[in-house]
């Protein structure tokens, strides 16, 4: 073993010598004893034997020794005399140690919480157990200034704890310090390979080589282009197609070595510490061109200092902070580019890497391994011979985790090799997945000997590892696992349907795009063996939940379950057109025992839309098969036009917009209303590709719902619309309103009506109840829930209610009853309820009778038939006037340009930014200052496409919408600010088409 740097405090080990060693110096405290490891604190060592046996020295202020013996020289920690130890870790001043069973022993400073133990105990002399790690296996602990991480095996489980200031143990925004170890659940199902810790900040690899950073980033330690802190690990984008085998820490730098031995840095760099000739601070990832040419094989980073070996010249380089000799070259003073280590130790010829932590001479002799302190270095060098360990190391690592808790994570480090080609993007490969291996081995698990083991993986499934998939997985990994599952034949056990293959489901479907695409371009890729059961799999999952699971659950977990399990059929049918054919022939299968329409509830508005609009074709063509049988001369003379127009066309002028719509709609038939609507404004030669209907309803309804007229009375409480008791015009203007609103419907247009939900309530035979009323007159509502609620016995006294009611109509006041002679009937205790209902009855019924029906027989003659009964209220409400499901990353995503703009123009850009940073009600007033509604329609906002066009108006002109195309014109804004200015005039001065 050499050593140098600081020996301040005694942590070289090489007796009473206080000056800087300069250049390595041998150490013989463990000649002949077989020393396995070394770690480095801030000024304290810790020396692991093959043994298991642990010996420290240096500082022990804060009892980081473990014993009370002079740290002059390594000494036996006897408190860990009776454990084998197999790794060991330093912080700033505490120690931590990890045994062969997986336990976690920790001692020295703990105000921080850093020791884990569950207290914040100043100084802990004697290693304690930390309880609260017992119940899992840990494989590896790196130890901060003052926090921990830990890797359990077999589950491949994340834990931290210590001080969290700058958001270094990763377990979220605002989370506080802790003081025993909480689990980092954002990188759960990703298969680690090493962990790491700086000053404050932490690091993540994974087996394929994806680099996550999280903690404190004022210098960019972590990578990410910036100096702002992460609270929760961030996947460091630059490196995933690096190939980084390992990463180290310094205090406020850090260091990657990739596969093909190049050496990159970041962060803090005003000691050198980076190697890039500069004391320039890095926040993106950079090579260190001294070294390029050159393969390192290990590296390491001290406070202030990195070291990198280079097997192939056998030299150590070092640069950095160099206050304490602690570079190794023989002079003190900072070194900004790699410089050799003074030494001749290396006598081997040609080095090979067998791992980041074991190097291999041709002979297959351990040859070094360096460690770095705070300040000081050791380095290690053995003549004992090693075992070729690569096959019998895999599999008992394979059985290790299958004898564990979960044997799916065993399985992602098994069967998954690490992939150049798995991070998210539009068509990533699927990432080493031998699937017929994966099929293989759960095979073999399924015989006999075997079925205890596969009895408990089945168990973990259900009880830990499905639950706690992430619907935004952190790297590309953690998505193996759904493909691995769907070969597990428990799934496709019936027994198991409800305890695992449905939840399966349910969490593909809480993916967020990003992933939930990948999977989609696996399942594409995948042989069409393994979709193909996938498929069969859930497809008897419906029918076993139309038939034998409804006696089985209760009607709340039915809906759900079979919600989902329908969901995922048509993600799949997306997939593939082989898919869409076996899914259509689910639902053919199912006709014979069940009617999909019995089961409404499994059936979103969306696809409740879609069947009325393929109901009304299907009413059309059988319309037309009709007439050809029947009346074959008049198809042939008279109506051959009108008869096989595909269109429902009307021709009307601006100036007579309303009884020229009348006039239209009343010559064609009920079938011909559900065909797609173009319209032709007279003199106007415009093509109607969408924007020329939307005009049209925008300005009918302008017109039909002008005050001047009176057809519907506006509640001002609550902006909504209700059919006015008195009108100045005729029936068949209510008619066509209700028409207009059918035909919004069939050709997927959100009108601007404000009517209440308990329209949509009458029009699907649903009584109004008194949250209907509250709903458009707030006070009238509440008026009668307080006479209802009333507990004493004066109700005639207090509020001097009878049956009858007055209204007020152009100045003049009318007595209505609500029951025969209700004038002369006083509301009591004992029949106010009654008194509610006919007042109800009233104001939703009787006052409004004949304006309603004509109103309702014109949505019905477009919308009427048996899939209207498949609707709730709220679902038919949506499909006329949109809802608000909200998605604005959705809008941009779908957003076109046009002119000049593109998604990448810096004005387009700073436009989304200052859209995002509105509040909901300000991008609401957006949305309807830009379509003309302030809902989206109810296929979501994938089917509300907006366009941005540049125009050549300075900067002091508005941005202009048209309305009917969902069109904006926008100059050219140089600022932010400007265009933030502009917008919100814009939007503010809309005043829009409709009443309210």
């Amino acid at each position: 073993m050499l050593c140098w740097g600081s020996t301040v405090e005694g942590q070289l080990g090489i007796g009473g010598a206080r000056d800087p060693v300069c250049e390595p110096r041998s150490c013989q405290a463990f000649s002949g004893r077989g020393l396995k490891e070394v770690a480095c604190g801030g000024r304290h060592s810790l020396f692991l034997l093959r043994d298991g046996r642990v010996y420290t020295c240096g500082s022990n202020r804060c009892g980081q020794l473990g014993h009370d013996k002079p740290g002059d020289s390594p000494e036996l920690v006897v408190a860990l005399d009776t454990q084998k130890i197999g790794v060991v870790s330093c912080g700033q001043a505490h120690s931590m140690a990890l045994n062969e069973h997986g336990q976690v022993f920790a001692w020295g400073a703990g105000g921080g919480g850093q020791l884990g133990l569950g207290t914040a105990e100043e100084t802990v002399p004697i290693p304690r157990l930390i309880k609260k790690l017992c119940e899992h296996r840990i494989s590896q602990i790196m130890c901060g200034n003052k926090h921990c991480i830990a890797l359990s095996k077999g589950e491949n489980e994340l834990f931290t704890w210590g001080q969290n200031s700058s958001g270094q143990l990763g377990l979220g925004k605002g989370e506080p310090s802790t003081l025993s170890p909480q689990p980092v659940k954002s990188l759960s199902g990703i298969p680690l390979a090493q962990i790491t810790a700086g000053g404050d900040h932490s690091f993540a690899l994974s087996l394929s080589g994806a680099v996550f950073g999280w903690g404190k980033n004022s210098a960019g330690q972590l990578g990410l282009n910036d100096k702002q802190d992460r609270s929760v690990p961030c996947h460091i984008k630059f490196l995933r197609s690096q190939k980084v085998v390992y990463i180290s820490c310094g205090d406020e730098h850090t260091a990657a070595l990739t596969k093909d031995g190049g050496l990159f840095t970041f962060g803090d760099g005003s000691r050198g510490q980076l190697g890039h000739d500069s004391t320039n601070s890095e926040p993106l990832p950079r090579q260190v061109q001294e070294l390029m040419g050159s393969e390192v094989s290990q590296i390491a980073c001290g406070r202030h200092h990195t070291l990198a070996f280079v097997p192939s010249s056998g030299l150590v380089y070092a640069f950095g902070c160099n206050t304490n000799g602690q570079l190794g070259t023989g002079t003190r003073g900072d070194i900004k580019s790699p410089l050799p280590v003074k030494s001749n130790w290396m006598t081997h010829d040609t080095l090979t890497l067998s791992s980041p932590f074991l190097f291999l001479g041709p002979d297959h002799y351990a040859i070094t391994k360096i460690n770095c302190g705070g300040d000081h270095n050791f380095l290690l060098y053995s003549d004992e011979k090693v075992k070729d360990f690569t096959e019998s190391l895999s599999w008992v690592f394979l059985f290790g985790n299958f004898l564990g808790s979960l044997v799916l994570k065993a399985l992602l480090f098994f069967v998954c090799s690490p992939s150049d080609d798995s991070h998210f993007k539009t068509n990533p490969k699927v990432p080493g997945i031998d699937l017929n291996s994966v099929r293989l081995l759960f095979e073999t698990l399924s015989k006999p000997p075997f079925a205890r083991l596969l009895e408990q993986a089945t168990k973990s499934f259900e009880s830990l590892l499905i639950p706690q998939l992430p619907c935004s997985p952190p790297d590309v990994e953690a998505m193996r696992i759904y493909l691995i599952l769907s070969e597990c034949p428990a799934l496709h056990d019936s027994k198991n349907y409800i305890t695992l293959t449905i939840p399966l489901a349910m969490a593909i479907l809480r993916l967020d795009a990003n992933p939930s695409k990948v999977l989609d371009n696996w399942w594409c890729l995948v042989d069409g063996g393994v979709f193909s059961r996938l498929v069969d799999m859930y497809k008897s999952i419906v029918v076993f939940l139309l038939t034998g699971g409804k006696a089985l659950l209760v009607p709340v977990f039915l809906e759900n379950y079979t919600s989902a399990t329908l969901k995922l059929l048509e993600k799949l049918h997306k997939v593939t057109k082989t898919s869409l054919q076996t899914i259509t022939f689910l639902f053919s299968s199912l006709q014979s025992s069940v009617t999909l329409c019995a089961y409404p509830f499994i059936l979103n508005a969306q696809a409740k839309t879609t069947m009325l609009q393929t109901d009304a074709e299907l009413q059309m063509q059988m319309a037309v098969s009709g007439a050809n049988m029947h009346n074959v001369f008049m198809l042939l003379t008279l109506e051959p036009l009108l008869a096989r127009n595909p269109f429902l066309v009307l021709h009307v002028r601006r100036d007579h917009l309303v009884s020229d719509a009348l006039r239209e709609l009343t010559i064609y038939s009920d079938v011909d209303l559900k065909k797609p609507l173009k319209v032709i404004f007279d003199g106007e030669e415009a093509v109607d590709a969408g924007g020329v209907t939307k005009e049209f309803f925008l300005l009918l309804l302008k017109e039909l719902m002008d005050p001047v007229y009176g057809m519907f009375t506006q509640y001002t409480q609550s902006n909504l619309l209700w059919f006015s008791d008195k009108c100045f015009v005729e029936h068949n203007w209510f008619n066509l309103i209700g028409i207009i609103c059918g035909l919004a419907i069939y050709n997927s247009t959100v009108v601007d009506l404000h009517f209440p939900q308990v329209l949509y309530k009458k029009l699907l035979g649903v009584a109004p109840t008194l949250e209907d009323l509250k709903e458009l007159s707030p006070t009238e509502g509440r008026s009668l829930q307080q006479l209802l609620d009333h507990e004493e016995d004066d109700i005639e006294e207090t509020f001097c209610l009878n049956f009858a009611i007055t209204r007020e109509y152009y100045g003049l006041t009318e007595v209505k009853e609500l029951i025969p002679g209700g004038d002369r009937i006083t509301v009591d205790k004992n029949n106010r309820e009654e008194f509610v209902e006919a007042y109800l009855k009233y104001m939703f019924r009787d006052s409004v009778s004949e304006l309603y029906q004509a109103f309702s027989s014109g949505f019905l003659k477009v919308c009427g038939g048996k899939i209207l009964s498949l609707f709730q209220p709220s679902e038919l409400m949506a499909m006329v006037v949109g809802n608000n499901n909200y998605n604005w990353e959705e809008m941009e995503k779908n957003a076109v340009y046009k002119g000049e703009y593109s998604a990448t123009h810096p004005t387009v850009r700073m436009f989304w930014e200052v859209f995002h940073e509105f509040p909901l009600e300000k991008k609401k007033r957006f949305l309807l200052f830009l379509t003309g509604s302030d809902r989206i329609p109810i296929h979501g906002m994938e089917s509300l496409r907006i366009s941005i066009q540049s125009t050549s108006a300075e900067e002091h002109y508005l941005p202009v919408a048209h309305t009917c195309y969902n069109l904006l014109d926008m100059p050219r804004y140089q600022t932010k600010e400007t265009l933030h200015r502009r917008l919100t005039q814009a939007v503010e001065q809309y005043e829009g088409f409709s009443l309210v």
